[in-house]
């Protein structure tokens, strides 16, 4: 009933596979090959350099475009060629990550009061994830996809690359290949799936998988609909 009646379906990062499994758009042994593929080209790629994740809370006045701007020239000057530091997840609002090298995220966490970040948090990640630091990851990935047989989705699925709806087959190829090396658009996305006309009700919006985070970030981007939400534990039935 839930699956009949369901209107759309997001998946954050790697989570993208498993609602465009859920939606009908890949198979479901097809699309762990793929992650399996994917996972093993992007740790090759955060081996090659030092890199990481800085997951931000920031006041208002926060300017993360010039934060990083600063975290480069201080990279640079440490001799650092084409040195990487940009936001790779917007979560909700005052909420970012931010991605790139080790010394540039240092250099942000010893700054933080400067660029008005109330929180500044290393992540237990290996490397700069959704930059272009995985660059070499691309090309493993775009090959299976190649291989795989891409349906268009049965309902509704919104990408991290832009915040908007899947439209076809070579389209969801094209995105989840770009989206290794782009940031994860997850608040624009919140906007997206639940933009509706005043007195319209919000669905219920059912989390699953480990760990509730997605719908804290829900409840931050949009109360209402928050307000609609369940959590879907994958090992309630068999315990």
């Amino acid at each position: 009933q839930v699956v009949e009646s369901c209107v759309a379906a997001a998946g954050y990062s790697v989570g993208e596979f498993a609602a465009l499994v859920f939606a009908g758009a890949l198979g479901f042994a097809e699309a762990l090959y793929a992650v399996k593929v994917r996972a093993e080209a992007m740790q090759k790629a955060s081996e090659a350099v030092p890199s990481g994740m800085l997951s931000v809370i920031g006041r208002r006045e926060a300017n993360y475009k010039f934060a990083c701007l600063e975290a480069l020239r201080h990279c640079e000057s440490l001799g650092i060629e084409n040195p990487v530091c940009e936001v790779s997840n917007y979560l909700f609002p005052d909420s970012r990550v931010i991605a790139g090298h080790l010394q540039a995220l240092e250099f942000l966490q010893k700054n933080a009061q400067k660029y008005y970040f109330s929180r500044a948090k290393m992540l237990p990640v290996s490397g700069a994830f959704h930059t272009r630091l995985m660059a070499s990851a691309v090309e493993p990935l775009a090959e299976v996809l190649n291989s795989i047989d891409i349906q268009k989705p049965l309902l509704c699925v919104y990408s991290n690359v832009n915040g908007k709806k899947y439209m076809h087959s070579k389209h969801i190829q094209k995105l989840l290949v770009k989206q290794v090396v782009s940031p994860v658009m997850w608040e624009q996305t919140m906007h997206s799936v639940y933009e509706r006309k005043q007195g319209k009700e919000f669905p219920y919006t059912y989390e699953v998988g480990p760990g509730r985070q997605l719908g804290t970030i829900l409840r931050k981007c949009n109360l209402k609909a928050w307000k609609q939400y369940k959590h879907a534990d994958v090992l309630e039935d068999e315990e």
